[in-house]
């Protein structure tokens, strides 16, 4: 079987579109970067079979990255917010704002610049460099454990992300082709979340035994990459590096390409979407953390005396007693679709329009977000969560498709790196304004600290409570269960605002994506 896609927005391009836009020099470059121009994919067993010993090696590669980076991702909130006593930082989520802003800079900014270096020099040695910077920052982590040290350690980190992602996605771009690139990106991103879904295991492991063990974790197991580097072949990197060969300065070249106004705008329009997707990584674990009850999710699963199989509750994420899933086990169930049925959700976007692709993903996170501040219960969020996986899947990888192949033959991984741009946007905004909004609108241990006052606790004793720990005081002073008082903390404070925000950005972003799509369209009509 075969499937049609555009692989970019504005479907099947009429002969007469076709002769408009070549007798049209001016639209000539836009229709060609909007993907008006048709091509057949691939059936689905076709597609897969053609994909070659390259693009698996790379896809190794990035999901050995993702599981240690991920390691650290799913649980830097809870981390963050722990209180000293118990190990953690003992920070506000506000505090950890700053943090996240600064990290989301570093990781999504230096692209736009490391992705022309890994064109110029080659994608093995960026990958090379990468992996040493990254086992730099995840040993800065955990010798040093304050929040000076998981900074500095983040900021390394941050900047071996962005040196890996140019090179590593420049060589699926190169080891592909128009008709089989939906299948590609797509079981690339199901394979990148096998590593996804394994981090947060390991780190709901090692944090059990102590934070630091998390962090040494994550920086041997990226120490699988030297090995796999020792089988990659650069694919076409002969002829590319002698089109590349400087010019211009870098920064030049890079400027040039990114005034291109259908290059500029589609980035822009997609920054709403990573402000979206970053909060279910940098807020989401508070929330679950804070206000949800998976007790019921285990009742369910496993009877009213939870879970005793040491396997299962490594697997599922739980506490000790086998009664709760942990935080970062709730959010793997957005690795965990993404990694078994992305090929799937990869075939039927391969049907559709990029765009149309995009704007149903796109909503349907956005349902999910208006879905997170319903219900505290455990089952309201784990379907929230799986259908903000569908929206993932049906948008996130088509971006990359999308930029990568109307980026020009010898600027891949210099596209590529631009695609950073959404998201360096999209995260800083979230990663500061985020953790602000839930500190505002649901910080759980602001609001026991007003409980306290209102128990008739001194102003100057409920201060001097450390980060993270008035809650538990506030359980001891009432004498009262943690359910009952989690329940009364929520329904007299609005909770839920902080997701009706991160929904509205989503429609937001969802309007102008099918708006940049119809103006493209018209580029080819004129």
């Amino acid at each position: 079987m075969s499937a049609k896609s555009e692989d970019e927005e504005g479907g099947q391009a009429t002969e007469s579109g076709k002769e408009a836009a070549a007798e049209t020099p001016t639209v000539k470059p836009a229709a060609e970067a909007s993907g008006l121009d048709h091509v057949k994919q691939l059936g689905l067993v076709a597609s897969i079979a053609s994909l070659g010993y390259v693009f698996w090696i790379v896809g190794g590669m990035e999901m050995v990255e993702r599981l240690a980076y991920y390691g650290v991702k799913a649980v830097a909130t809870l981390y963050a917010k722990d209180p000293i006593s118990k190990g953690g930082l003992g920070v506000t989520m506000s505090q950890f704002g700053t943090l996240l802003m600064t990290w989301a800079l570093v990781q999504t900014l230096l692209p736009v610049f490391t992705g022309g270096l890994s064109d110029r020099y080659g994608y093995k040695q960026t990958i090379f460099a990468s992996t040493i910077i990254k086992i730099c920052g995840y040993l800065v982590m955990g010798i040093f454990p304050t929040f000076a040290g998981f900074f500095g350690g983040a900021l390394l980190l941050a900047a071996g992300t962005a040196v890996f992602k140019p090179g590593i996605q420049g060589t699926l771009v190169n080891s592909t082709k128009r008709e089989n690139s939906s299948m590609a990106w797509g079981i690339f991103y199901q394979t990148v979340n096998i590593g996804g879904y394994i981090g947060p295991l390991v780190a709901g492991s090692m944090r059990k035994l102590a934070w630091k063990n998390v962090f040494f974790a994550c920086a041997v197991i990226i120490c699988a990459n030297f090995l796999l580097l020792l089988t990659y072949k650069e694919p076409g990197k002969e002829a590319r590096l002698a089109r590349a060969k400087p010019k211009e300065s870098l920064a030049t070249e890079s400027l040039r390409e990114l005034r291109k106004t259908h290059v500029w705008v589609y980035l822009a329009i997609f920054s709403g979407f990573w402000f979206m997707f970053n909060a279910l990584f940098d807020v989401l674990p508070a929330h679950l953390d804070d206000w949800v009850d998976t007790s019921d999710v285990v009742r369910s699963l496993f009877g009213t005396g939870g879970a005793h199989n040491a396997f299962v509750k490594f697997f599922i994420v739980m506490n000790k007693e086998g009664t709760r899933i942990e935080p970062e086990g709730m959010l793997n169930i957005n690795a965990g679709l993404i990694m078994t049925t992305c090929f799937l959700f990869a075939y039927a976007s391969g049907k559709m329009r990029a765009i149309t692709s995009m704007v149903i993903g796109t909503l349907l996170a956005t349902v999910a977000m208006f879905l997170s501040g319903l219900s505290v219960l455990g089952w309201a969020s784990f379907g929230a969560i799986l259908v903000f996986s569908v929206g993932e899947m049906l948008s996130s990888p088509k971006f990359s498709e999308f930029i990568g192949n109307f980026a020009p033959a010898d600027k891949k991984a210099m596209y590529l790196g631009f695609s950073q741009i959404p998201l360096a946007i999209g995260w800083t905004l979230e990663g500061k304004l985020g953790p602000m909004l839930y500190d505002h609108f649901a910080s759980k241990d602001r609001f026991a600290r007003e409980l306290l006052v209102e128990k008739g606790m001194s102003q100057s004793a409920v201060d001097a409570i450390k980060q993270g720990e008035a809650f538990d005081q506030l359980v001891k002073v009432t004498q009262d269960t943690p359910e009952h008082l989690t329940k009364i903390l929520h329904d007299s404070h609005n909770v839920g605002v902080v997701w009706l925000v991160m929904g509205g950005v989503g429609i937001v972003s969802a309007i102008g994506i099918y708006i940049y799509g119809r103006w493209v369209r018209t580029l080819t009509t004129k």
